[in-house]
């Protein structure tokens, strides 16, 4: 039997874990698009057989292998394969934004009543905003993912949001990672006003298409 060199050694075991790490998240990428096409044929029929479409825009991201060592070393969670699937539910994530706020319960319900859909969590920071004024729905789900080894359960992180919620997160996220997190109370009070106006526009709105759809069917039917 050959013995590897300590250093040739150090590299094999290198390479063999990086191998690891690319098919653990492997997975997720095969559950987020999972996810993505679930998504993108109710896109399809909405589209196509209600005239109209609920969803704006769909983007999907994955945790890099830096950020996932990260979280893991701050969290305490052991550094396997096992405990990061059962700690790190946002590995994979899927983000939809619909026009209005009750396209966004609509396409939650319509997305987790899929048989081969688990819901795992939900926090629904609409009806119960965080202190800062984030407004989201967040649920983990899984979805079977079917390999050549077999069958695995992938958790998927699904954040539905409006556009104005939207909008509003990609302002405070910008504008936390520009004060590195210590962002002037001024600033966090005035993030915090911008958020209840997003929610008032977001109410305004669907009242206006509520009453635009009201108008249509009125004139339809005379």
């Amino acid at each position: 039997m050959t013995t590897l060199p300590a250093d040739d050694e150090a590299i094999a075991e290198a390479r063999q874990l990086r191998d690891e790490f690319q098919r653990f998240l492997r997975e997720y990428e095969f559950g987020m698009r999972e996810i993505e096409t679930k998504i993108s044929i109710l896109q399809d029929e909405f589209t196509h057989m209600h005239a109209y479409n609920p969803i704006e825009h769909v983007k999907s991201r994955l945790k890099s292998p830096d950020s996932i060592v990260e979280k893991v070393a701050r969290r305490g969670i052991e550094a396997d394969f096992d405990s990061i699937r059962q700690e790190i539910t946002d590995i994979a994530g899927v983000r939809v934004t619909c026009s209005f706020v009750s396209d966004v319960y609509r396409l939650f319900d319509l997305l987790t009543a899929q048989d081969d859909v688990t819901v795992r969590i939900v926090k629904d920071y609409i009806a119960d905003p965080k202190p800062n004024g984030y407004r989201s729905l967040h649920a983990i789900v899984e979805v079977p993912v079917f390999l050549s080894t077999g069958t695995v359960m992938v958790p998927v992180e699904v954040q539905f949001r409006t556009i104005a919620m939207d909008f509003w997160a990609s302002l405070e996220h910008k504008i936390h990672y520009k004060f590195s997190g210590q962002v002037p109370d001024h600033l966090v009070q005035s993030l915090t006003d911008a958020a209840e106006a997003a929610g008032e526009l977001d109410a305004r709105m669907e009242r206006l298409h509520r009453e635009a759809h009201d108008v249509n069917q009125r004139v339809i039917e005379a």
